[in-house]
């Protein structure tokens, strides 16, 4: 009587090993060179996808390593002078940040230099700076949409253009109403919001082929600012208007003014005593005419 077949599992985990993928149609790695290989050619399927989705679908060339062609395409002037608007953005974030963390050790008295009400009130200013530029720069961005609609560019779409022109202008000027952390917030998910519109717009041929990717990148430009400067003012210091009271100003004040050197005083021995002040401007008065009466 013959032994039934036997089967060897080692043997046939390997060959299942080697087999190709069904999802792929690539076979499994069978070395070390051949698995960064397959990483390498999975890495670069992701960066075009990515590259396509950022490009608004009109991205079409597909191998390992993308070339991003249609954003070659922008003119040259125009993505300087894009940066060059982005500059004061970028500057306001950073001074929003240093003032914060300035406020905060104004607020817990070790800049003894700095008022801490004024402090606070200099960061108010510079979010409210921000917050402002967002909105001119959240409103151009949506303005073009109109530049090209009377232009004819893509051919005339009428009123959804022209509303997808206005959307981003009615919503950057009714934040400067908010308290400036909610207004960063609100205009940050405005130009996100945008470039996503602006994304299917360049998909529809509404825009050139490179506006999407134009708009991907000072998207992420001001959307780090914003990210940054709300981060920073909320772990460095309290924001004015509502990361303290009166009450604690008037506090720290007085502390700080039981601390700090005295300027005027009296300073005392065993017999006698001196008073170290300002005149006054009635004491002088009254000095002057006890002095006339004398003559």
């Amino acid at each position: 009587m013959s032994n039934p077949p036997t089967c060897n599992p080692p043997l046939s985990r390997v060959h299942a090993r080697f087999a190709a993928s069904s999802v792929s149609g690539r076979p499994g790695s069978q070395s070390v060179e051949h698995a960064t290989q397959n990483v390498k050619e999975e890495l670069g399927n992701s960066l075009t996808d990515w590259a396509r989705e950022i490009a608004g679908g009109v991205f079409t060339v597909d191998t390992v390593k993308p070339r991003v062609d249609s954003f070659s395409r922008c003119p040259r002037r125009l993505f300087v002078m894009g940066l060059a608007g982005g500059l004061p953005y970028i500057a306001s974030a950073g001074t929003t940040v240093y003032l914060a963390h300035q406020a905060g050790l104004a607020a817990i008295g070790m800049a003894t230099n700095l008022d801490p009400g004024v402090a606070l009130t200099v960061l108010d200013q510079a979010l409210n700076f921000q917050v402002h530029y967002g909105a001119v720069l959240l409103s151009f961005l949506g303005a073009l949409h109109w530049g090209m609609e009377i232009a004819g560019y893509g051919g005339y779409k009428g009123y959804r253009r022209l509303c997808l022109g206005a959307a981003p202008a009615i919503l950057a000027w009714s934040t400067i109403t908010l308290e400036p952390m909610t207004a960063l917030l609100c205009q940050w998910l405005g130009f996100v919001g945008l470039w996503y519109a602006d994304n299917k717009a360049t998909a529809f041929g509404w825009t050139p082929v490179w506006y999407s990717q134009y708009r991907f990148y000072l998207s992420l430009l001001v959307g780090t600012c914003i990210i940054g400067s709300l981060a920073g003012t909320s772990y460095y210091g309290p924001v004015a208007g509502h990361g303290l009271l009166s009450h604690d100003l008037y506090m720290i004040r007085a502390e700080r003014n039981y601390f700090k050197p005295e300027r005027c005083g009296v300073v005392k021995d065993a017999d006698n005593y001196i008073i170290v002040r300002h005149k006054r401007k009635s004491e002088e008065g009254s000095e002057s005419e006890e002095a006339k009466e004398a003559q």
